[in-house]
């Protein structure tokens, strides 16, 4: 529920008087994971003022006159999760999938994104990177909500993902020649350094948080490789280039080595899959300081489908059936190697509202609870350059918290059950 609103009088019959205060959100946490340490903190109030916590005190604090309790004392509070790999506007349904190109119009996805934008937010996940649209919808969705006539999560969005021509994220790739667009920059397909520095400076101008490229083939395109490299070294130095002008992370779709060589050493910010990444790969990301976002949850669902007759085109099915299985034991070996790795799902592969089901995937493989719950807070807000404002529970943050019945780091799976979700200081689930 949301805070009501205040007057214009009364707002102003406030500012004047010179005994008046700002009413504050308590919240009465019985556990907190602030985020600053792997531990739990135990009877904690969270003050909230407007948008911003405005302190975090041991003990219940007392509420003054006007103030708001929230009690969650039988749960688990924790800063706002994020997602680091979801695509809003899609969700596989099998093969139906592949032709709804040839009957959704722009609003229709626009409109869907908004459903599963919703669907995330309650799902406790307060911040989410959107990796590929079709029509820049997330842009539109992300301003929509950021002006409050939208609900959802707070959205960084690469508007339209950069390719090659007949490469992962091609639009044009399946089709007949009789049917098939003329693709360039613009449409996100590039070939050669000029085009890849338009293609930048085209998503720039769509009002595109940050660039994402796919580096190698994927799986879910129509299209024969899952691994081959697709941008040359030059392609590559010239997007890196362009959107650090620009101020643009980039996210690199990879599952082939030489695809996710050539990206590391051009200077991306992270790697996505990951698939096929070995020692050398391993240590080119510390060395380099890339983040790694898994996905274990899309392999988990692809490797799962392709054993079902007609879910996929036969020439994805292959793909699926092959990599989907081998990228939880990919992020085994990046964990236990010291890789960067912040949290990320594909969702839109799978089920939006099931992201958290990636928390007990990775605990599977080996990570701490606590440190699965780093990888969607702190890790996730420094990939994104905003640990000045979200990630921890700390004074001066923004209030995004979220809380679960229980405690997670006893059993992570109490994530997929998130009871009470706050976002900018309003509550949106309790």
């Amino acid at each position: 529920m949301k805070k009501p609103l205040i007057t214009l009088a009364v707002a102003s019959a406030l500012l004047s008087s010179p005994f008046s205060t700002v009413a504050d959100t308590l919240i009465h946490a019985g556990k907190v994971f602030t985020g600053t340490s792997n531990s739990l903190q135990e009877n904690v109030t969270i003050v909230v003022e407007d948008n911003k916590i405005k302190a975090v005190k041991k003990g219940f604090a007392e509420a003054q006159e006007g103030d708001t309790v929230i009690d969650l004392k039988t749960s688990t509070v924790m800063p706002g999760l994020m997602d680091m790999h979801v695509h809003l506007s899609s969700q596989h349904g099998g093969p139906q999938t592949y032709l709804e190109r040839f009957s959704l119009n722009e609003a229709d996805y626009a409109l869907r994104a908004a459903n599963y934008a919703k669907i995330t937010l309650d799902s406790g996940f307060t911040t989410v990177r959107n990796l590929g649209d079709g029509y820049n919808e997330t842009v539109a969705l992300r301003n929509a909500i950021s002006k409050g006539y939208a609900t959802g999560p707070r959205i960084y969005t690469v508007a339209k993902s950069i390719a090659t021509t007949g490469g992962h994220a091609d639009p044009s790739n399946g089709l007949s020649h009789l049917l098939r667009p003329d693709v360039g920059p613009k449409q996100g397909v590039v070939n050669g350094e000029a085009e890849a520095r338009e293609a930048v400076r085209t998503r720039y101008q769509d009002g595109a948080d940050l660039i994402k490229i796919t580096a190698t083939g994927g799986v879910l395109s129509v299209a024969k490789s899952g691994q081959n490299p697709q941008f040359m070294t030059d392609e590559l130095e010239a997007i890196v280039e362009t959107a650090k002008d620009y101020g643009m992370t980039v996210a690199v779709h990879a599952h082939g080595k030489e695809g996710m060589k050539r990206a590391i050493e051009a200077g991306v910010d992270s790697i996505e899959h990951g698939t096929y990444m070995d020692d050398e790969i391993r240590n080119l990301m510390k060395k380099h300081g890339t983040y790694y976002v898994p996905t274990i949850l899309a392999g988990k669902f692809v490797a799962d489908k392709a054993k079902i007759d007609g879910f996929f085109p036969e020439l994805v099915r292959p793909k699926a059936a092959a990599i989907g299985p081998l990228i939880q034991n990919t992020f085994e070996q990046a964990h236990k190697a010291g890789v960067k790795i912040a949290f990320g799902t594909d969702s839109g592969v799978s089920a939006h509202g099931d992201n958290a089901q990636e928390f007990s995937l990775m605990v599977e493989a080996g990570m701490k609870p606590a440190d699965a719950l780093l990888s969607a807070t702190v890790n996730s807000a420094n990939l994104l350059g905003i640990s000045d404002i979200l990630g921890t529970l700390e004074e001066g943050k923004l209030a995004d918290i979220v809380a679960v019945q229980g405690n997670p780091l006893d059993d992570i799976s109490l994530m997929e059950s998130v009871s009470f979700v706050m976002k900018d200081g309003v509550v949106y689930k309790q």
